[in-house]
């Protein structure tokens, strides 16, 4: 996480902002995750080298930095448009070139671009979307938020006999 320059990550004014740990506006009522979230959900997806993960929630593309340092292949889904298009943008003039970007419904997965290895969830849904569990090898780890708005908890899963198995 040292490499990744999070001060590109969020805008000219919140940049003297960018090295604390909290969350930043990036617009369009969205955040940017603090330091702290990001290195848990980095840590406890146990990244390999080989490994090609699908983060669903770009958001300014950090998250997928980080990521992106770590593993082979990062495959990245925004909904809001404009969001994902300047990530785009910004990965790829700090030459993230292992970062591949989408833009629409992430809980729908990148079909075409399964299985993978380890899928991270960056936005809070109710329970886990059917199209994730498709996607994820067996033996692959999905970390995602559950609940409501204002409580949500981390769950990570294990895919096992095709089936997820929480292991927290």
């Amino acid at each position: 996480m040292r490499t990744v320059p999070r001060h590109e990550f969020v805008s000219p004014s919140m940049r003297r902002y960018a090295y604390q740990d909290s969350a930043l506006p990036i617009g369009h009522r969205q955040t940017i995750s603090p330091p702290f979230i990001v290195a848990y959900m980095t840590e406890t997806i146990a990244p390999r080298e080989t490994d090609r993960v699908l983060e669903i929630g770009t958001g300014s593309g950090y998250q997928a930095a980080v990521l992106s340092e770590l593993v082979r292949d990062v495959f990245t889904i925004e909904i809001v448009e404009p969001l994902g298009r300047a990530a785009r943008r910004r990965l790829q003039r700090l030459k993230y070139g292992n970062v591949h970007t989408r833009i629409g419904d992430g809980y729908k997965g990148w079909a075409e671009k399964a299985p993978f290895d380890k899928i991270i969830v960056t936005c809070s849904p109710e329970k886990v979307p059917a199209p994730l569990v498709d996607q994820l090898k067996e033996g692959g780890r999905l970390l995602i938020p559950l609940g409501e708005r204002y409580q949500q908890v981390f769950h990570l899963f294990e895919k096992k006999n095709g089936r997820l198995v929480q292991t927290n």
